[in-house]
């Protein structure tokens, strides 16, 4: 309202209405200049860093994700494989990237908790260099031998290996999941395991059905077809429990082996310093896919239990497994 007996009625002054109109415009461009750049986010594609080749577990999870993500953000959101150095070259690559919410990395055990402590030096921290953002949950290792080999149960293995002076075993590439879990294994039994390297599950499973090698170690989620069609035959999951896919394949703990029980954990996680509401909505995002029953059965089939969780959840779980295999991997002597 304006007062009529005053001067302060002068177009000049603030209260004058066309004078608080152009201010008000003016105030708002500057929020507008100021304001962050993720107020408008997603505007471009989105893009899933996945540390290993394509086909194998985390590549499988990483695209059932973006599938369902580009339908909740909006936005397109894509697979990008990183391969090598025990999933350390994807990891730094995401470490390293701007935190604008457009880059993330699937997550998991290698290149968080394994494969930065199989180098002389970090190449990130696996704590501090990311934004954990969302835990999408996690899937055992088997062991796994050709029907050929003379082995059928963990001690079988334990034993031939002792007769025969040294086993080959394969993995899906250098300071992977499956070779950690071999070289624990080594230690934990004192026989010669040799381990013998490969570019992905793919070609690995390749040459363990021919006999190239007797025995592998990798996540479960690739092989359930193999051991039901007898060309490859599971020896023991490395869970706690037994897997509800494999429920007559005992487990690591009922040999006695407590201190092998390891597990892959599937995350989603960006660069340090991602803006908490891109944070909050990607994680919202992951649980509301989690919670939809198509992905559950889906995960399921591969051997994953899904576990919607917190951001804060996911950051507290990522501190004890690093805590944890860390010193493992140090322990065992395991270099890339």
């Amino acid at each position: 309202m304006t007062d009529h007996t005053s001067p302060t009625n002068h177009t000049n002054h603030p209260n004058h209405p066309s004078r608080r109109t152009a201010l008000q415009a003016f105030g708002l461009g500057l929020t507008a200049l100021s304001a962050p750049a993720f107020a408008a986010w997603p505007d471009k594609p989105i893009k899933i860093v996945v540390t290993f080749p394509p086909g194998g577990s985390s590549d499988v999870v990483a695209r059932i994700m973006a599938e369902q993500l580009t339908k909740k953000l909006g936005q397109s959101v894509v697979v990008d494989n990183k391969p090598g150095a025990g999933g350390t070259i994807g990891g730094a690559a995401v470490a390293q990237a701007a935190p604008d919410g457009y880059t993330f990395m699937l997550s998991n055990t290698t290149p968080i908790a394994l494969g930065p402590f199989t180098l002389d030096k970090l190449p990130y921290d696996p704590v501090e260099s990311f934004s954990h953002v969302a835990y999408l949950g996690s899937a055992p290792l088997v062991v796994m031998a050709n029907p050929a080999a003379p082995i059928r149960t963990l001690p079988d293995l334990e034993a031939f290996a002792r007769k025969q002076g040294r086993l080959d075993f394969g993995s899906g590439g250098p300071g992977s999941i499956g070779h950690i879990h071999g070289e624990l294994m080594k230690k934990s039994m004192g026989v010669n395991l040799v381990h013998v390297p490969y570019r992905g599950g793919a070609p690995m499973t390749t040459d363990l059905i021919s006999g190239v090698i007797p025995v592998a170690i990798d996540v479960i989620t690739s092989y359930i077809p193999f051991f039901k069609s007898g060309q490859l035959v599971p020896l023991v999951v490395t869970s706690p429990a037994r897997s509800p896919l494999l429920p007559e394949v005992p487990t690591v703990v009922e040999f006695g082996y407590r201190r092998l029980v390891l597990e892959n954990f599937f995350g989603l996680s960006g660069p340090a310093k991602l803006p908490t509401d891109i944070m909050a909505r990607v994680n919202a995002a992951c649980n509301d896919v989690l919670g939809l029953a198509e992905i559950k059965k889906r995960l399921i089939d591969l051997g994953i239990t899904a576990v919607p969780a917190s951001t804060a959840t996911f950051e507290t779980f990522v501190r004890d497994q690093v805590a944890v295999l860390g010193p493992a991997v140090k322990g065992a002597g395991v270099k890339l």
